[in-house]
């Protein structure tokens, strides 16, 4: 009981993070326009936060493993994220936005992961789920996303940074109570990086997925500006994000009944012509409430690629480098797809309106399907070159 007991800040840190983090994907965008950015500037402030990944989740995780700790890390980053947020919110020239905007991500980025970390290394050392201290975060930010959605509502998005200081706040008071644990894993070293580049089908799977992952993260920075662009407010831009997380996690968790039954590429490209009619969808309707509606292909999509894309990745390369290949997985997915989606997502938006960017995302969606359909049926040597470089 003790063990489980000491479970409840961790549970607590991802709960209060995940909510806070719901608040900047789901309502920033309207807060910037609020502060009078058009589509496009608020494109550039959104893009801010992948590149600022792609810097700082390295740093932070070579700081952790240096100084074998994930606990001292977290908070330095959360008190980064208090002191950034704050002078943040507090801009108004879209210059100094953008300054602030890269040093908040700075800290926000990688505390995440950071928790993740952590909860798997907890989880090992209990001998529990992972799952089940992880959930705690899909909680805390379905949660969030209704409401917060209400408390904005009705009292305007001018507000949100309130309830962000509220959860921020409460992520620091957790992370005081902590159980820490000494990290083991080396820091990537450059002859790994060099021995991914050398895998052809590594990197041709890398770029095809980005038809798609590009479509995903423009929805995440624009969703709510469509929303309201068809007349919804902050509630229904809440429940959105909640009917999306609830789905996905519905997927996650029944992933066994489903996965493994096909090669994880067919799962990928079924998610990729998915998420091509879910956009599509969504371009040809403007009543908001039917675009929420819709929203419960989230899971569908994002949770069924996500999954297979991970898995497949594990295919491709060799067992030494698993950690390397997610990590640029995910820096491609949520990092390089997130700049180019917010940047060029901000410029439709701003130039042909909500509905042309879904168009566009459903027909970028259905190239990559198109794409990773003909990469699934001529060979490129795949499974010869992977177990070859796995067995070498």
């Amino acid at each position: 009981m003790a063990n489980q007991d000491s479970l409840f800040p961790l549970k607590s840190l991802l709960f209060c993070f995940h909510a806070s983090n719901t608040i900047i994907v789901s309502f920033l965008p309207l807060y910037l326009q609020f502060k009078g950015l058009s589509g496009t500037e608020i494109g550039w402030v959104l893009a801010i936060g992948p590149l600022a990944s792609i810097f700082a989740q390295p740093f932070w995780g070579y700081m952790s493993d240096k100084y074998q700790t994930v606990k001292k890390v977290l908070m330095i980053c959360l008190m980064g994220l208090l002191i950034s947020s704050v002078i943040f919110f507090q801009m108004s020239s879209l210059t100094a936005i953008l300054i602030m905007a890269a040093i908040f991500y700075f800290f926000v980025s990688p505390i995440g992961a950071l928790g993740d970390s952590l909860a798997q290394r907890r989880s090992d050392a209990l001998g529990i789920s992972f799952g089940t201290i992880r959930t705690w975060g899909s909680i805390g930010f379905a949660i969030s996303s209704l409401l917060v959605g209400e408390i904005l509502a009705r009292t305007g998005v001018q507000h949100m940074i309130w309830p962000y200081l509220f959860f921020g706040i409460a992520c620091l008071v957790m992370c005081l109570t902590l159980t820490d644990v000494k990290t083991e894993q080396r820091s990537i070293q450059l002859r790994d990086v060099k021995e991914l580049i050398q895998n052809p089908p590594f990197l041709i799977f890398l770029f095809l997925v980005m038809f798609i992952t590009i479509t995903h993260r423009a929805s995440d920075s624009f969703i709510g500006i469509y929303i309201a662009q068809l007349g919804g407010g902050e509630g229904l831009i809440g429940i959105s994000w909640f009917l999306g997380v609830a789905s996905e996690a519905l997927v996650f968790a029944l992933a066994g009944f489903w996965f493994r039954k096909f090669h994880p590429l067919i799962f990928i490209i079924i998610a990729g012509v998915l998420y091509s009619i879910r956009w599509y969808m969504y371009a040809a309707f403007d009543d908001p409430a039917l675009i929420v509606a819709f929203q419960f292909l989230h899971g569908l999509t994002f949770g069924i690629f996500y999954l297979s894309a991970f898995q497949y990745v594990t295919r491709l390369i060799p067992e030494n480098l698993q950690s390397t290949g997610h990590l640029v997985f995910v820096s491609v997915f949520f990092g390089l797809s997130g700049i180019i989606g917010s940047l060029g997502g901000g410029a439709l938006i701003d130039s042909a309106g909500g509905s042309f960017l879904y168009f566009c995302m459903g027909s970028l969606s259905l190239v990559g399907a198109i794409l990773l359909l003909i990469y699934h049926v001529l060979p490129f040597g795949k499974e010869s070159k992977t177990k070859a470089v796995a067995g070498s």
